[in-house]
């Protein structure tokens, strides 16, 4: 078992891609050799100054993606958008230079559920390549789907699923709330339905079809709803203020099925400052099976820390994966990594 330093590239250097940038600078036997910046502001800088952090790296921040992958990462932490079509050009570009790549796009936690065509040319690039792809992140990718089906590997029939993560939108900035409707009246939410302007959460197809997967269901169809939730108080955060009748954040529901048996109810309303109504937040998760299981995190798992811890625990069973582009559920069980990476392989 190599004992050599992993060596990891981060492709984004948002809140996310600093977050991990972060944490890797503290952690043993990884080594960041290259960081590659959307922004030209930070080309050109020591990463330790991106970072905000007084240790300087020895990393110069770059723009320039091609000469970067010249370093040859292990593994690629790629960080720079949401959709299978924003990061297949991407993804398509570190395969070819000899990566393996991690995602947290929420579309790639189970890319089949949207873009199928790119998702099996991924695989084949993948393959061809001998590298592994894996998307990840704590919604989707954790919370709301690999969670749920640890949790049935104790069950012995399972007959529904339901899961929900409540949580408070007020640490994000001003794209976050526009996606969730925050700050608009009623009839701009809806408005905003159509225009395509307000999404809600990305990511229901793919935590359901991806419990679907492991559990063996073959999923027909999956519907989902959006409704804005309505304050009655008034709410404000660093960002936005919102009065009292007009929409604080975005309920979104997804309900999957197999015939016409529900077998899959997720939910996910996201508002800022759920508190002044007196909303706790949490995740939950309750299956009907045999035996029954109900498991209660309060308060909820933080989006961003928990998305940025993720996507680096995950460095060492990519590396060491076969080859093709899988899932959460294709990996083993994913797990905090106090020790070195290096040497950190399983199986």
């Amino acid at each position: 078992m190599s004992k050599e330093p992993l060596r990891v590239l981060l492709w984004g250097l948002g809140a996310m891609g600093s977050g991990m940038a972060r944490i890797l600078l503290e952690k043993e036997g990884v080594e960041i050799v290259a960081a590659v910046a959307q922004t030209s502001a930070k080309a050109g800088k020591d990463l330790g100054e991106v970072l905000g952090v007084e240790k300087r790296t020895g990393v110069t921040v770059t723009n320039d993606i091609g000469n970067a992958l010249n370093t040859k990462p292990d593994v690629v932490l790629l960080n720079t958008a949401s959709f299978v079509k924003e990061v297949f050009p991407q993804i398509k570009l570190i395969l070819e230079r000899g990566s393996n790549v991690i995602t947290i796009a929420e579309e790639m936690a189970y890319p089949w559920a949207s873009e199928p065509g790119l998702s099996d040319e991924i695989d084949r690039l993948a393959k061809a390549a001998g590298k592994t792809v894996l998307g990840t992140g704590i919604n989707p990718g954790f919370i709301l789907d690999t969670l749920v089906i640890a949790l049935t590997g104790i069950c012995a029939e399972v007959k529904h699923i339901h899961a929900k993560r409540v949580n408070n939108l007020a640490p994000f900035g001003p794209t976050v709330m526009r996606t969730q409707g925050v700050g608009t009246t009623p009839e701009g939410f809806r408005e905003g339905l159509k225009t395509g302007e307000i999404v809600g959460h990305v990511g229901f197809p793919q935590s359901v079809y991806l419990i679907g997967k492991a559990l063996g269901w073959k999923i027909d169809r999956v519907i989902e709803e959006r409704e804005p939730i309505i304050t009655n108080v008034p709410r404000k955060t660093q960002y936005i203020e919102v009065s009292a009748g007009n929409v604080a954040g975005c309920r979104h529901t997804a309900r999957a099925y197999v015939g016409d048996r529900e077998v899959v109810f997720l939910e996910h309303p996201q508002q800022i400052c759920p508190e002044a109504e007196g909303v706790e937040t949490g995740d939950y998760i309750t299956i009907d099976g045999t035996p029954p299981v109900s498991l209660s995190i309060k308060p909820e798992v933080p989006g961003g820390t928990g998305t940025m811890a993720i996507a680096v625990n995950m460095i060492p069973d990519v590396n060491a994966a076969r080859p093709g582009l899988l899932t959460m559920a294709d990996l083993p069980v994913p797990r905090g990594i106090v020790g070195s990476f290096a040497g950190a392989k399983r199986g």
